[in-house]
């Protein structure tokens, strides 16, 4: 019987040939689904797509845009977000 881990698709299936010529079943992990702006929901750049073990291991410089919001918003709706705070400061 194969393990519960194996019947769902939790995890995804590939097909490796080993070196004796056989083809075999391997389980690995899925990658997670890309980073979206919490405003236009567009894609964000820059910020890696990776298991989060492995986002750990990367310098924290390198997982998103160095400025205010970044990986949270993209870099248009974070434009608007600042000049409507500064517009609205003037008041």
């Amino acid at each position: 019987m194969p393990r519960g881990m194996h019947k769902s698709r939790t995890l995804r299936q590939v097909f490796v040939k080993t070196p004796g010529g056989k083809t075999v079943k391997h389980f690995r992990r899925r990658k997670p689904s890309k980073t979206i702006c919490g405003s236009c929901k567009k894609e964000l750049k820059g910020v890696p797509k990776d298991i989060p073990s492995k986002v750990r291991a990367i310098p924290k410089s390198a997982r998103r845009p160095e400025r205010p919001y970044g990986g949270v918003f993209c870099s248009a709706c974070t434009r608007k977000l600042l000049q409507q705070k500064a517009r609205e400061g003037e008041k």
